[in-house]
């Protein structure tokens, strides 16, 4: 009896002994798969794939980019002469974004306006040729960030689909929503709120996403620390149903477009804060989406500013086009030696190769143009966040495309200062690229300010 008894507790103590390492190895293992499904949730990602993204880390790629490539810069040529049109201002302009938009359909480029200053959205008529004049289209649009015009409804007319922030500057409150400006084809607008009370809107974009023969949207929602992606399905009738896709912070575009070319529209997402990368949400067709991360930065301050898709080598597939030169977390900016502007070129198959074309202190925007007109593509860029108090900082450029590898870097101008975004067109229809730039003037100095700048081409460029 006492020989048993003796067993039972040495067996008993030995099980005590295996607790304390059962523990341990449930903290060990438990408390990092619990961190991986968190992410995997969050990101939208597969577990394989969210292992890959922490380890993997592309950081190194950018950086080796800064050392390689800075751009070649040559001479400046006048060939932009500055105006301003719309209304004129007295406080500092806070003009959040714009489209050159023929709105009305007579010829004429117009320009669509996103005023955080006055929460408006507007329409700046080009009506006759060369006269402008601004007319608000909706009032009480807290902070609209992004606007396209788009015939959501099909019925002929441009409508205008708003990204509405809530507020201008950082906030975790549920203050944003999507807004559809609906035209009535003599541009009056019906204003319909697709969905409200939800993190800071950043952007918005249609198309038919789930192949039911109806207009969807795509919707990035910068939050601050809660931002969101998702895209929401068109269920007729001015009603519509959201679905998650990514629970990161941070979000600035959500480019629509067919990446894979498989008949089907795709979605392309900016992810800044903290994250500093671009995911692709791959259609099946019926609006199931799969995450896949295209790039990442392992630099938390590389400064992701905006991101726009275009064909910029004419090799049949969608590049991305991209700037970084975010410096709001720094009064005064503090300009970065990654910040610049730069091509993610598509190499096929869900694959592109990050390349820097020039070194750019607090570049914001990029858009492509022919602009020397010689048929191959060049690149406007402007900047917010350059350092202002060095009267030597440009807020606009234009890169020469040499062979689309070597890009010939040329200062335009450095007045206006805090430019946010820049879009191309042929404003008086003269066959030479004009611009129309926004002014985002939310720090000093205030000595070079404005609000909307037209910037017609004199044909200083043609030989």
């Amino acid at each position: 009896m006492s020989e048993s008894k003796t067993k039972s507790t040495k067996r008993n103590k030995r099980k005590h002994n295996y607790i304390p390492v059962i523990i341990i190895l449930v903290i060990i293992v438990g408390i990092p798969l619990l961190i991986l499904n968190y992410q995997v949730k969050r990101s939208g990602l597969s577990q394989k794939e969210v292992i890959h993204r922490l380890l993997r880390k592309s950081g190194q790629v950018e950086d080796r980019a800064v050392s390689l490539n800075d751009g070649v810069k040559s001479e400046k040529v006048d060939f932009l002469v500055p105006s301003q049109i719309g209304q004129s201002f007295s406080e500092p302009p806070l003009i959040s974004h714009i489209s050159a938009t023929d709105l009305d359909k007579d010829g004429l480029l117009d320009v669509l306006v996103c005023d955080s200053r006055q929460n408006t959205i507007s329409w700046i008529r080009q009506y006759p040729a060369g006269t402008y004049t601004e007319i608000v289209l909706a009032e009480d649009i807290k902070a609209p960030a992004h606007i396209q015009a788009y015939d959501f409804d099909s019925d002929g007319d441009l409508d205008l689909l708003v990204a509405v922030l809530g507020m201008l500057f950082p906030n975790n409150d549920k203050i944003g929503s999507v807004v559809i400006l609906e035209n009535n084809g003599s541009f009056q607008f019906t204003k319909h709120v697709v969905v409200e009370k939800i993190a800071r809107v950043s952007d918005v974009r249609a198309g038919d996403l789930d192949g039911d023969g109806d207009n969807d949207l795509a919707v990035a929602q910068f939050g601050y620390d809660d931002g969101e992606t998702r895209w929401i399905e068109n269920l007729g009738k001015w009603n519509f149903e959201s679905h998650n896709l990514q629970y990161l912070s941070g979000p600035i575009n959500a480019e629509i477009l067919d990446i894979d070319n498989d008949g089907d529209l795709d979605n392309i997402v900016l992810v800044s804060q903290e994250w500093e990368e671009i995911y692709c949400y791959i259609n099946d067709g019926k609006g199931n989406f799969q995450a896949k991360l295209l790039f990442g930065s392992s630099n938390e301050d590389f400064g992701s500013s905006n991101l726009s898709v275009y064909d910029y080598d004419k090799d049949g597939d969608q590049d991305i086009l991209y700037t970084n030169g975010d410096a709001f977390d720094y009064i005064p900016p503090q300009g970065r030696p990654w910040h610049g502007v730069n091509i993610l070129e598509n190499k096929g198959n869900l694959v592109f190769e990050y390349r820097r074309l020039c070194f750019f202190t607090g570049a914001t925007y990029m858009k492509p143009a022919d602009i020397d007109n010689d048929s191959d593509i060049d690149f406007f860029a402007v900047s917010t966040w350059n350092l202002w108090d060095d009267p030597k900082s440009v807020s606009l450029i234009w890169l020469e495309n040499i062979d689309n590898v070597q890009f010939v870097k040329h200062e335009i101008s450095n007045n206006p200062t805090h430019l946010l975004c820049c879009e191309p067109g042929d404003f008086n229809n003269d066959g030479l690229i004009d611009l129309v730039t926004c002014g985002m003037h939310t720090f000093p100095p205030y000595d070079r300010m404005g609000r909307i700048t037209l910037w017609t081409n004199n044909g200083a460029l043609m030989p």
